[in-house]
This record gives structure tokens, C-alpha cells and sequence, in this order.
């Protein structure tokens, strides 16, 4: 009778890790990165506690990896953090909710404020994501936080964080690269279609990187600082197709 029952454990374990197995075999693996479009700011930091995805009309929820406060400013020009990763349903996620705590602040001529986030904490942040999750696929999905326009000064000293987030995958992620020198041109960079616009402030190298475009064409304007005596320059037609990224020649601006 020992044996007997020996045995019938072994095979319900295999049973019970043939169907676990079989289970993710059956879903989707989503990778999710926050990343930032540029700011002018020192620091903006935003306490991250949960995001949720909906998927076929039911919610599903992601704790980050390390819940709390992330510096935005860190993650620009194509730089990301990883928030976590989830197993989804196949389907259709047609939105995802991110939800903040409170300790959200930022940094301007090295003294911080506090942001006042009226609506994040409880309702959610909703963003628009249409893409098809397909069974024993893996995917990636960014969030993208522009720190540059969800930060409003209301003038009496104080600061309102209304977010600005666009979320993107991998496949659909246009992109484009290049460098733009000198440094001292202080320099921000504009993907420009129709009334699209993208922005991408370079690195301490003058490198450059700007994700999460549509496919299209694209006029890319290079917009010097105007104290600083440098030309703008533009390049035209630049065209962006999905999974590739387009290499810009180097540009230099000239007085």
C-alpha cells in the first residue's frame, strides 16, 4: 500500500508540473521598462506602486519589481529600467493603469518640491495600448514618462504632476539615432509628422536616441539655444518603419 501511494504522489506531481507548464505555455510573457522622454529639470521622481493591464475586459495586475520612487530624468535617451515582468492571457490589451503613491517630488536649481498628483493615486493613470498578445510569445512594453510636460509650475512656487505617459512595444517601436555637436549649442532635438512631435535632449557625448515613433516620415529639427549664436538645422524625410532603428549622419551646428 506504501508503494501504492509513493507512486500515485509522483504521478499527481508530474501531473501537477505538466499542467503548470502547460498553463504558461499557454500565455503571453510581458516585459515591462519605464523609460522618460527629456525634461530641464534636475529630478523629477515618481512613486510607481502598481501597474494593471487589461486584457480581453479583465484586469491583471504587475507589482514592479522594486515598488516606489524612480528619477525620471535618469531613464532619457533610450535608457530603461526594468519594472517586471507578468504572464497574460492571448488577447487584446487594450489599456494599461499605472497607480502612484504619494512620494512624488522634483528638483529644480537643487531645491525639491513636492508634486501634488490630484487624480494618480486612486483612479489610475489610463493609457491607450492596442496590441495582441499571442500564446508562448514573449513581448516588451514601455512606458514612456515625459517628465518635460507632466511637470506644471503653477506660478506661486508650487508644482502639479499631471503625467504624460505614452506606452509602446516592440512592435511598434520606431526609432532614431544620431549625435549633435558642439555640446555648448544646447541642443533639443524634434521628430516632427504632421502634428506629431517627439523630442530628445543629447547626452554629455551629443548622442541622441528617440523611441516609441510611428511609422512615417519625419523632418527632425535640430533647435540650438538661441543665446548661444548656433544655427538650427534640419533634416527632411526621414523615414521610420517599425523594429529598425534609422541612423542619422552626424550633424554639426554651426554659429
Amino acid at each position: 500500500m506504501k508503494k501504492i501511494a509513493v507512486l500515485l504522489m509522483l504521478v499527481l506531481s508530474v501531473m501537477g508540473i505538466y499542467s503548470c507548464s502547460k498553463d504558461k505555455d499557454g500565455q503571453a510573457k510581458v516585459k515591462v521598462m519605464l523609460t522618460d522622454a527629456p525634461g530641464i529639470y534636475d529630478a523629477v521622481y515618481v512613486d510607481i506602486q502598481r501597474i494593471e493591464f487589461n486584457v480581453n475586459n479583465e484586469w491583471h495586475t504587475l507589482n514592479p519589481v522594486v515598488p516606489g520612487v524612480y528619477n525620471l530624468i535618469e531613464l532619457s535617451n533610450g535608457i530603461d529600467t526594468l519594472m517586471g515582468d507578468i504572464l497574460l492571457p492571448p488577447g487584446q490589451i487594450s489599456q494599461i493603469r499605472l497607480i502612484l503613491g504619494s512620494q512624488n517630488s522634483v528638483v529644480v536649481g537643487g531645491v525639491s518640491h513636492p508634486l501634488n498628483t490630484p487624480s494618480g493615486q486612486q483612479s489610475g493613470l489610463k493609457l491607450n495600448l492596442h496590441t495582441t498578445l499571442e500564446a508562448g510569445k514573449s513581448y516588451t512594453i514601455w512606458l514612456d514618462f515625459d517628465a518635460g510636460k507632466s511637470v506644471v509650475a503653477t506660478g506661486s512656487g508650487n508644482y502639479n504632476l499631471k503625467p504624460v505617459i505614452r506606452a509602446y512595444s516592440d512592435l511598434t517601436n520606431g526609432r532614431i539615432q544620431g549625435n549633435v555637436l558642439p555640446m555648448t549649442a544646447n541642443t533639443i532635438i524634434y521628430a516632427i509628422s504632421g502634428t506629431d512631435t517627439f523630442s530628445a535632449i543629447p547626452d554629455a557625448a551629443g548622442n541622441f536616441l528617440i523611441s516609441g515613433l510611428p511609422q512615417g516620415t519625419y523632418n527632425v529639427w535640430f533647435d540650438a539655444d538661441a543665446a548661444t549664436g548656433f544655427n538650427d538645422q534640419v533634416v527632411n524625410n526621414v523615414s521610420v518603419t517599425f523594429g529598425n532603428i534609422t541612423v542619422l549622419p552626424p550633424v554639426l551646428l554651426l554659429p
